[in-house]
Formats: C-alpha cells, sequence, structure tokens
C-alpha cells in the first residue's frame, strides 16, 4: 500500500492519499484581519482547492474536524459551512472551541475525504 505525500515539508504535508482516502493538513483562512464569515469562506476556498488537486471534491468529504477560537462564532460559521455542503452530502463532523496558534486566527478545519 503507497502512501502519498503532497507538498511535504519537515513539519507537515499539505495532503497524504493513502488508500483511496484523502487527508488534508489543517487550513485556516486567507486573511486573519477578516471576521468569521469571511475567514471561514476562504478557509473552505483552501478546502476545495486542495480536494481537487488531490483528486476529489466536497461531495466526497468523510468527515471534518472544525476549531473555532471561540464558540460565540458557531452560528455564523455554520452559516457559511451550510451554503457550502451540497445536498445530500453532509460528512460527519465535529465542532470544537480551541485555542489557535495565532489569537487572530477564529477559525481552523480538518478534512478526510475520499478520491472521486
Amino acid at each position: 500500500m503507497t502512501i502519498e505525500r503532497i507538498e511535504t515539508k519537515q513539519r507537515m504535508s499539505r495532503i497524504v492519499k493513502h488508500n483511496g482516502t484523502i487527508y488534508l493538513c489543517g487550513q485556516v483562512c486567507a486573511d486573519a484581519t477578516k471576521g468569521i464569515t469571511e475567514q471561514t469562506q476562504t478557509m473552505l476556498d483552501k478546502v476545495d482547492e486542495l480536494l481537487i488537486a488531490a483528486g476529489s471534491d466536497r461531495e466526497h468529504i468523510l468527515s471534518a474536524t472544525i476549531y473555532l477560537n471561540k464558540m460565540a462564532d458557531f452560528q455564523e460559521m455554520n452559516t457559511v459551512w451550510d451554503a457550502w455542503v451540497p445536498e445530500g452530502h453532509a460528512p460527519a463532523r465535529a465542532c470544537v472551541e480551541a485555542a489557535m496558534a495565532r489569537d487572530v486566527l477564529l477559525v481552523e478545519i480538518s478534512v478526510v475525504a475520499a478520491e472521486k
């Protein structure tokens, strides 16, 4: 069984593929000066790009773990999430409050998907 690592650096790979399963490293927003809505949208845009690069898409997401800097942002984050997830393709999901690597980061996501 082959493990393929894409964009590997010392600390992590952006994508790891094994046995038809795709693992994405944690994704954060493109601009941490924005609010939760914009941070969530640009974070999900990055997920889209990585999934396409790995041979998948959002309809093939198996699970997602979302980390929020503060649970007060839960509803606003979910508004963006709900519009992004294709109807009938909601993955298994967990959402927790967590300390972020940088205080300005409001949301991060970890995704596991199947290849198309």
